[in-house]
């Protein structure tokens, strides 16, 4: 007999960093459940990965800023007859107004999605995973989650750094039970995700081009590192240097460094 087919879940599926995930997980043979607030593209995405690679990709909808929602989702995979090996915590959007000029319901919606819905759906889905011997959880946190917070978007470095924080304490709890556990930081990305926020076209021009890496070679350095059970991961040469950076300067001067980055934003 062979190995059993495995099954992918991934949170933020639709687009950007999930959907090459989807793409690079496919490419290596496994099944995949998608989740997504959008429908259509969730299905687009389906029938490209069946007709490419002839693995089986459901489609479930959920909103993980509803509370709730991780449940109701695991709910509905149980009630499909699926079971979940693997589980990518990737979706996520932020808000870049200011901490005082963004609705607290906004604020709400960015914990509930990219912190609580990672914590609740790898407390639910780890117990099967350990107990099978076999599991993998990739938590797409940033670059930013190692580096002082930026004034503006004041939440998004934070919600990072616990991801990472807490992909690690969970990397160490699972050694010995077939269960990797990895957190991905990625710098700047090409993906809808400045679209969503509106600063497309700031960080385009602030930043240049040798700063940006392309989805699916985040997605490809993520999973590698995820088979190879590496509790961090921050794809590309630079980004590593800027990491570093943040966490041996002084208070200070780090803070300087990303009040700069966040005035550079706002000159454009």
């Amino acid at each position: 007999m062979g190995e059993p087919r495995r099954t992918i879940l991934i949170t933020g599926a639709s687009a950007g960093i999930g959907a090459a995930l989807a793409r690079e997980c496919a490419g290596r043979g496994y099944d995949l459940i998608l989740t997504a607030r959008r429908e259509a593209p969730l299905l687009a995405l389906a029938d490209e990965l069946i007709a490419h690679h002839g693995v089986v990709a459901s489609v479930i909808t959920a909103d993980l800023a509803e509370p709730g929602a991780p449940a109701a989702l695991v709910e509905e995979i149980t009630s499909r007859g699926l079971s979940v090996d693997g589980l990518i915590n990737n979706a996520g959007f932020s808000r870049t107004t200011g901490f005082l000029s963004t609705d607290p319901a906004d604020h709400a919606a960015m914990i509930r999605v990219m912190l609580t819905a990672p914590v609740e759906l790898s407390r639910l889905l780890l117990p099967g995973m350990t107990a099978r011997g076999w599991g993998r959880v990739l938590n797409v946190a940033s670059l930013a989650g190692q580096m002082p917070a930026t004034g503006g978007d004041t939440l998004y470095g934070p919600i990072k750094s616990f991801l990472i924080k807490a992909s690690q304490g969970l990397w160490l709890e699972t050694q010995g039970t077939g269960v990797h556990v990895t957190a991905l930081c990625p710098g700047y990305t090409y993906t809808e995700f400045h679209d969503v926020n509106g600063s497309r076209e700031q960080v385009s021009s602030a930043y240049p081009k040798w700063m940006w890496m392309e989805a699916d070679r985040v997605a490809r350095i993520g999973w590698d590192a995820v088979e190879a059970n590496r509790p961090r991961v921050t794809p590309g040469v630079a980004n590593n240097v800027l990491a570093a950076l943040g966490g041996m300067l002084p208070d200070a001067l780090a803070l300087r460094m990303v009040g700069g980055h966040a005035k550079r934003l706002d000159r454009l």
